[in-house]
């Protein structure tokens, strides 16, 4: 059985966890909250497990783009195969997207062709998001609609992928950087 829970993806000079919509959570050893390597820029990534305590994914995103003034996204997985994601900005424009597309209108019982027709707009849309933090100029947004029609074993590294294509600065191992 694979990963089921929710990537939470922010820019904060603070560690991303002491949001106050996280209730005082902190990383533990048992795999209940892990924190991704860092992207420069203050770039985070929280993995929550569905074990772990958390509230609606739309509500933690808008909380978290709350407490951080910055534009932030969060994916929610299930068993590693299928990622829903929503991006929020400061300003409210929000976008939302399925990775690994078939597998999503499989179990939604949706046709993949209904669901195909939307991934130029979640594209376009999600492209717009990082734009707005100044990450992904001059990129085209083919390579967006390329990711979300993509398919990875692990739902998790596809929204890592996505986050590499819209522009954002690569993660790096913090200790190396010591």
């Amino acid at each position: 059985m694979g990963f089921s829970g929710e990537l939470v993806f922010g820019r904060s000079e603070r560690p991303l966890l002491e949001a106050p919509v996280f209730g005082g959570a902190q990383e533990d050893d048992d795999g209940g909250i892990t924190a991704w390597w860092p992207r420069p820029g203050g770039w985070q990534t929280l993995q929550f497990h569905q074990k772990t305590s958390l509230a609606k994914p739309e509500e933690v995103l808008r909380a978290v783009v709350e407490w951080t003034g910055a534009p932030a996204c969060v994916a929610s997985v299930h068993d590693s195969s299928v990622a829903l994601v929503w991006g929020l900005e400061p300003g409210g424009d929000q976008w939302d997207a399925w990775l690994n597309l078939a597998i999503a209108a499989e179990m939604s019982d949706r046709p993949l062709s209904e669901m195909d027709a939307c991934v130029p707009g979640d594209a376009s849309r999600a492209l717009a998001w990082a734009r707005s933090v100044g990450v992904g100029p001059g990129l085209d947004v083919a390579t967006i609609e390329e990711v979300l029609r993509s398919h990875e074993t692990f739902a998790e590294e596809l929204f890592d992928t996505l986050l590499d294509r819209l522009g954002f600065p690569a993660a790096s191992d913090p200790e190396a950087e010591g």
